[in-house]
């Protein structure tokens, strides 16, 4: 049965996508089957296979001791308030224990960027990306590089050709950007779910690892699907990297990622606090509303106690519920699933995988629930991404602005719609 589930699923997710498509006519099927086998072979090798398990499984492991050495960094600047089996410790300080981990690991991706080792493994994947589904060479590489880098930082990759791209091309971009998340925002969600268990941190660790890998394909799928190539004569097949310059020598490329680093924790924090603070307010207005209208008591009764009131997570999970299904979790779960999908896309994912945790620590989600909702919270797709993509991208390329602007909302519901494709396929696969 749950097997038919997510198999179903799938239709409904590339169904989706094809009732918003912008030329129906011209969607390249044989690119569509071969992402989606592409996308399973990834998770199979991944999750199944003795060999690949053991390497993903070692390479989780030691973004877990990168996490360590991110705490001695922030032991020596907060002292015991960061780390968290320190005697009298507080619990999971966030501004301590958590933000900081990005300031370490934007340092760690800038200079491996600088030393061209981040460029080689992304080549090595956008090579694998082009040849199968035959994509140019530019959008192959973008989407490659947003398994390690953000969504504003990958196209730098690509910057020299951005300006000629085609519309489709351009599409592919943004929902590769969406679709993923990157290795320093990573490692935070990883402290979220994982607590201070190594074994469930290198766990987590594998599990975004794979989504992130798995997201590649599947964005491309629905990004295809949504805005099919029709320029084909427009494109550039060459696979090349550009060479972007983020400091003079190995120093200042580090110093460049810190101070990156640093605004991307602060932008973290000040909207989690200003979100949370926002929920917090509506919920308060949405339950004197739910007494008011006698709705409490009979949301309380449906959900057997898992939502007290009205309030907006229940709102978002009555809305997503159908998606949440068609992952493959259980119907008596979904609503709370559904809350999350909700949330993520119309707050963040940092608010969701937040929500994740209460929902993991409390015991209200099955562990296969909790499984396929972090491979599917794991991407950027938000409604404040599309602004951040359009100030950032537009300025490598001006003239792009208005197709940015146009394919916001599509690009969004494209990298929405691989995320919980991903999802529902590591579900289907860890069994």
């Amino acid at each position: 049965m749950v097997y038919l589930q997510s198999v179903l699923g799938m239709v409904i997710f590339v169904t989706i996508a094809w009732l918003f498509s912008t030329n129906r006519r011209a969607i390249d099927w044989r690119l569509v089957g071969i992402g989606i086998i592409l996308q399973v072979l990834f998770g199979i090798l991944m999750i199944k296979v003795p060999g690949v398990v053991y390497v993903f499984r070692e390479l989780s492991a030691a973004y877990v001791v990168l996490l360590d050495f991110s705490r001695i960094g922030s032991e020596f600047i907060f002292g015991g308030l960061a780390n968290p089996n320190a005697k009298h410790n507080l619990g999971l300080i966030i501004a301590f224990q958590v933000l900081p981990i990005i300031i370490f690991f934007a340092t760690l991706t800038a200079g491996l960027y600088y030393l061209g080792i981040l460029q080689r493994i992304v080549y090595l994947i956008a090579w694998i990306v082009a040849k199968t589904m035959r994509l140019s060479g530019p959008e192959s590489l973008s989407a490659a590089g947003n398994i390690f880098l953000g969504q504003t930082e990958a196209p730098l990759l690509i910057k020299p050709y951005i300006a000629n791209m085609t519309y489709s091309e351009i599409m592919a971009v943004m929902t590769g950007g969406m679709a993923t998340i990157a290795g320093s925002v990573m490692a935070a969600y990883i402290s979220f779910l994982g607590g201070d268990d190594p074994v469930l941190r290198t766990n987590i660790a594998a599990h975004l690892l794979q989504a992130s890998l798995m997201n590649v394909p599947a964005g491309i799928v629905m990004a295809k699907i949504i805005v099919p190539q029709t320029e084909v004569d427009s494109i550039r097949k060459e696979l090349k990297v550009s060479r972007e310059s983020i400091g003079v020598n190995l120093i200042d490329a580090l110093a460049s990622g810190a101070s990156d680093g640093l605004k991307l924790a602060l932008n973290v924090g000040a909207m989690l606090l200003a979100f949370v603070a926002l929920i917090a307010m509506i919920n308060y207005g949405m339950e004197a509303l739910g007494s008011w209208m006698g709705l409490n008591d009979w949301i309380r009764s449906t959900t057997h106690g898992t939502f007290s009131s009205l309030s907006l997570q229940y709102v978002l999970g009555i809305v997503a519920q159908p998606l949440a299904w068609a992952m493959g979790i259980s119907w008596d779960q979904s609503l709370l699933v559904g809350s999350l999908l909700g949330q993520k896309a119309a707050i963040n994912e940092f608010v969701a995988y937040a929500d994740l945790g209460r929902l993991q620590a409390e015991g209200l989600l099955t562990p296969h629930s909790i499984l396929i909702s972090t491979y599917a919270l794991c991407g950027f797709a938000n409604f404040s991404s599309i602004a951040i993509q359009i100030g950032g991208i537009s300025g490598m390329a001006p003239n792009q602005q208005a197709n940015l602007s146009r394919l916001g909302l599509r690009a969004l519901l494209a990298a929405s719609l691989a995320c919980m494709m991903t999802g529902n396929l590591a579900g289907l696969i860890n069994g």
